[in-house]
């Protein structure tokens, strides 16, 4: 029998043969395809919710915009600390010695202070409280403004984020600039300012994603809408619709130990890192399949086509 099958492996076909127009049905299938796609989409549209807008965040949550904006002050926010490719306030994500991301550098520089507070306000306000504050702010040196920020959101930290509640301190200038911005991006001009922060023609939106990942109200959006990694969120379109489904095998490592554990082990505080690898490794041995003895046999050792291709075994008594 292996020797029957071996011949016909090395002859030329000479079974049964059908006609087939494989272009024909290409483009029939694609016709058939592209209508009920512009079908469907016309009658259901996209189920993607509109995108947040920082107005939307400071008219829903002030309390929790104005905390962000002390921190982006301050530099404890997560962007603040995060290290590359956006600053060097940390080392990043690591596979044991190794720095991957600070290895690559500060690629994608972010002034949380500058960028999210400072520039934004230089562009709408020129007058009263705010342009003073202003003034005082861009006269003084970094420590000093430093020491201001830091005392602040220390302060509004303990007072649950409720600034009414904030003892009189050294804090400067701090509040009369958060108070400001909350009150730009409430009539809606801080999108705008921060989009033009680069080229004219701006398709970077990298800076706003990150200041509205910095607070909680982004966040809370993203539970609602099963977005969350603990929910297998990166396979989601938001809501309950179905997503990228051959994410799974990427969203299956979040779900287990260590890799679920946090910052409480050093594979969950890395978790990206070792995902990463493993994707590697697998993508690797999937590419190399055919190259690995004793694998690349296993069709012939589980002959699981044969009983796909019963019919045409039996008929070829094969």
């Amino acid at each position: 029998m292996s020797d029957r099958r071996a011949e016909l492996e090395s002859a030329s076909w000479s079974g049964r043969t059908r006609p087939y127009d494989l272009i024909k049905e290409g483009v029939a299938a694609l016709v058939v395809i592209t209508i009920a796609v512009v079908a469907l989409s016309t009658l259901f549209g996209s189920p993607d919710d509109k995108q947040i807008t920082f107005k939307q965040w400071a008219v829903a949550a002030p309390a929790d915009f104005y905390a962000t904006s002390v921190q982006e002050l301050a530099g404890s926010s997560g962007t603040g600390g995060y290290g590359a490719p956006y600053n060097t306030a940390s080392d990043g994500v690591n596979l044991g010695p190794l720095h991957l991301a600070k290895l690559m550098g500060v690629t994608h520089p972010v002034d949380t202070v500058n960028d999210f507070v400072i520039t934004p306000l230089t562009t709408v306000v020129n007058s009263g409280p705010v342009a003073d504050a202003l003034k005082q702010w861009q006269a003084s040196d970094s420590k000093t403004q430093s020491t201001w920020a830091t005392n602040y959101d220390n302060a509004l930290t303990k007072a649950n984020q409720d600034a009414t509640k904030v003892p009189a301190g050294n804090y400067g200038p701090v509040p009369q600039l958060a108070t400001g911005l909350l009150s730009m991006a409430q009539a809606g001009s801080l999108d705008g300012a921060l989009l033009s922060q680069g080229n004219y023609f701006q398709s970077d939106y990298t800076k706003q994603t990150l200041f509205l990942g910095d607070g909680s109200y982004f966040n809370d959006q993203s539970t609602a809408s099963n977005l969350q990694g603990s929910t297998w969120g990166m396979m989601n379109e938001t809501g309950r619709y179905p997503g990228q489904a051959w994410l799974w095998l990427y969203s299956f490592w979040y779900q287990i130990p260590p890799f679920n554990n946090g910052d409480s082990h050093p594979f969950g505080a890395n978790a990206d890192a070792w995902i990463m690898v493993i994707m590697g490794a697998l993508s690797l041995g999937l590419i190399i399949m055919p190259l690995i003895p004793g694998v690349r046999s296993l069709p012939y050792k589980i002959p699981i086509h044969r009983l796909v291709w019963k019919n045409y075994y039996q008929e070829e008594n094969l």
